[in-house]
Formats: structure tokens, C-alpha cells, sequence
């Protein structure tokens, strides 16, 4: 494991159905990615889920990149706080916040940046409570949306969540080889079908 932070991003994501990963994978990925890079003068590392290699382990792989990252950037919807991953991965980032003194009273800056895919109205409060940046109005998934008028206030609202995440990026504090990383419960043993002698 690396003794330094690999990534400056983590993008969660609730990965079941089609428009939030479609959304993801097709727009906010790669516009935030190059707009960061215009932004700094090194190379941005971003951790998306589908950079994991086929017969890899998805979760170690997941586990391992969010603790070599710098923020967490979740991508809410309703259905993103019913995820048992996407709760572990943001609720691992609220550990480290607490061990560092982050999103407190005397300092509210967070390592947490979250964006809103839809809704907003059912997030829990301890969501609610945090400032988030709406996409709600660019959650288009299709490949075609690039091409209409509207992307170009999608392209410059990433543009401007870049400026602000190169400050919160610069401010993450030095990598611990011991930060949290929460994993959901495991799933309770199946009921043999077979009749008991």
C-alpha cells in the first residue's frame, strides 16, 4: 500500500440503475477531471470505480483507493443514502474529518464535497446539514446532452466546483497509514434448504 495519497478524488456514487452512473461516467467524471487539471500545476488523480481492473477484488480495490484519497466527492440522490457502500465510503471521510478536527465548529471546511444528482427533499440530516452543489439542473445522462446550450452552464458550474476543490485539495491533511475505512455489516449466513436430521 502506498505510504502517500494516490488519489485527490474519490467519486461516489450509488452504481445500481442507469442515469446516476451514465451521468457519472458520460459528464461530471471527465469535465471535473480535466477542469481540475487546468487548475493545478501537477497531475490530478481522480478514483472512478471503473479504473478497477477485471478479476480485481472491487471492494478491497474501493477500500484501498478511498483511503489514499484526499476528499470524497458523493454524488447524491435519494437512493445514494440507502447504498450500504456509498454510506461506508462517506461515512469513513466523516471518521477522518473527526480524527483531524474538520467539519467541526471551529473548523467547517470538510474533506466532504457533496454534489446533488437529484431530489435533496429525503436526504438524511446529517446530509442536509452540509452545504452541497446542485447538478440538478445538467443530470442528463445522455451522450447527445453535450451538444445542446445547456451544457456549456454545466461546464462552468464544474468549472467553478474545480476552483473550489483545489483549495480543499491543498488543505487535506497528511496521509495516515491508519485512517478509517468502514465497510457495510456483512450479510447474514443463508438458511440451509436441506432438512435438519
Amino acid at each position: 500500500m502506498a505510504r502517500v495519497y494516490e488519489y485527490d478524488v474519490f467519486i461516489s456514487y450509488q452504481r445500481d440503475g442507469n442515469t446516476v452512473p451514465a451521468w457519472v461516467r458520460t459528464h461530471f467524471y471527465p469535465r471535473l477531471r480535466d477542469l481540475l487539471d487546468d487548475n493545478v500545476d501537477y497531475q490530478v488523480k481522480i478514483f472512478l470505480d471503473e479504473k478497477i481492473t477485471v478479476g480485481s477484488k472491487w471492494p478491497q480495490e474501493s477500500l484501498n483507493a478511498l483511503q489514499r484519497a484526499r476528499i470524497l466527492v458523493p454524488v447524491c440522490s435519494p437512493k445514494y443514502f440507502l447504498d450500504e457502500w456509498c454510506l461506508a465510503e462517506w461515512h469513513s471521510m466523516r471518521e477522518r474529518e473527526k480524527l483531524v478536527d474538520m467539519a467541526s465548529r471551529e473548523n467547517p471546511q470538510g474533506l466532504i464535497y457533496p454534489v446533488i444528482f437529484s431530489d435533496s427533499l429525503n436526504f438524511p440530516g446529517y446530509a442536509r446539514e452540509r452545504k452541497m452543489r446542485s447538478f440538478k439542473n445538467w443530470n442528463q445522462p445522455y451522450p447527445q446532452y453535450q451538444t445542446t446550450v445547456e451544457y456549456h452552464d454545466f461546464h462552468r458550474e464544474v468549472g467553478q466546483m474545480a476552483e473550489e476543490l483545489v483549495e480543499i485539495i491543498a488543505g487535506a491533511p497528511d496521509w495516515q497509514p491508519d485512517w478509517p475505512v468502514l465497510t457495510p455489516l456483512p450479510d447474514p449466513p443463508r438458511h440451509s434448504k436441506l432438512p435438519r436430521f
